[in-house]
């Protein structure tokens, strides 16, 4: 689950990591409010939507007054931003985040994440700030530094302090700044977050440490130990499919492809994308439907699948371990009666019942094509959607 910038940085001020002063608004009237009240000679008009590149695409400007935050305020709200996260279609502007300007030094990145290939969070520092990270690890991987944490011993002072010597910081400010990445830790590993970045990480000419932007992801499987998170949750943000999906604990992520899959289990899922690929095709999402497929679940599954004109064609292939093959055919046959499928099936079944599943899809009647493996499941739906 992502969160906006004002929701990330009111979090971290919990954990005592300074951020600018700022209000929120969702009107020209209340940014004007809220530069009168920030007092500063500069305010930043700031775009809150789940992308980044804002700046880029004219959703962060400076306002020299409260007049001008108000007219800027008018000019972003309601716009389709576009940036390089965002798709072309864009994002519509709601809420706009007003914050004090600040006299800026240095520009550096702060980014805390989970490595899954070495099954430990890394903290990752770079003098590049401002910039977007994916660009300078393509192009500079050695310009930024990685310290591994341990997770029993968690994320220590002295590997801090080689972060802050890394990026420059001067001496005077090296406590202040491992106190700074510390207290990120803290707010990283005590709200379960997946990913938290601060970009930029700012020296200002006044000698503080600031996190001028925030951007944290929360761990969807931990969000049962964090009920309050919930509330931040902006719906407007998400894809619709994929809030419908979540519904019926489907794990279900739209791609660009014209082949819809129905899958048990999440490695399967992602073979099953590989194997379409290689087949010449392009999968139309990611869908999981878990160990328990029951019918309402299919059907749940089915209604989003088809949502997406796109689609010309769902792979359904379920290893049936968990699950009877007989159960999620019946499951797939009543769900693609009742909401009168006409795009072209292919069913492939594997594991416990196989044969009576697969005796079901075939008598069904149905516009179904029963496949014998994942390479003839995958040549038989491309072929199809072609």
């Amino acid at each position: 689950m992502k969160v906006h910038e004002y929701q990330g940085k009111e979090l971290l001020q919990k954990f005592g990591v300074a951020v600018p002063r700022g209000m929120v608004a969702r009107s020209p009237e209340e940014a004007y409010n809220a530069a009168k009240e920030l007092g500063a000679e500069v305010v930043v008009v700031k775009a809150q939507i789940h992308a980044g590149g804002r700046g880029k695409g004219g959703g962060v400007k400076l306002a020299r007054s409260a007049d001008e935050a108000r007219e800027i305020a008018g000019q972003i709200l309601g716009m389709k931003l576009v940036t390089h996260q965002t798709g072309p279609e864009g994002r519509e502007v709601r809420v706009l985040l007003i914050e004090e300007g600040l006299s800026i030094d240095k520009e550096f990145y702060l980014g805390i994440v989970l490595d899954r290939a070495s099954g430990r969070s890394v903290f990752m520092a770079s003098a590049a700030g401002g910039m977007d990270i994916e660009e300078v690890a393509a192009k500079t991987p050695e310009q930024i530094m990685k310290e591994t944490v341990d997770p029993g011993l968690g994320f220590r002072s002295f590997q801090a302090r080689k972060l802050a010597f890394g990026l420059g910081i001067p001496g005077a400010l090296l406590t202040q700044a491992v106190k700074f990445m510390q207290s990120l830790y803290m707010a990283y590993e005590q709200m379960d977050a997946s990913l938290l970045e601060i970009n930029p990480f700012l020296l200002t000419k006044d000698n503080r440490l600031i996190a001028l932007d925030a951007k944290i992801n929360f761990d969807d499987n931990a969000l049962f130990r964090h009920r309050e998170f919930l509330d931040l949750r902006d719906l407007n943000e998400e894809d619709p499919s994929e809030i419908e999906a979540s519904k019926f604990d489907l794990n279900y992520i739209k791609l660009e492809g014209n082949i819809a899959c129905m899958v048990n289990g999440a490695g399967l899922a992602m073979a099953t994308m590989d194997i379409i690929k290689l087949a010449g095709g392009e999968p139309a999402n990611f869908l999981d439907v878990g160990g328990g497929a029951s019918q309402e679940r299919v059907e749940a599954a089915f209604r989003i699948l088809l949502a997406d004109e796109h689609v010309e064609a769902v792979l359904i292939n379920i290893f049936g371990g968990i699950v009877r093959c007989d159960m999620v055919a019946r499951g797939v046959v009543e769900a693609a009666k009742k909401l009168n499928i006409t795009v072209p099936i292919v069913v492939r079944l594997e594991g416990t019942n196989v044969e009576e599943g697969q005796r079901v899809i075939r008598e069904s009647g149905l516009n179904f094509t029963v496949a014998k493996g994942m390479k003839d499941a995958a040549e038989k739906v491309v072929a199809l959607a072609a």
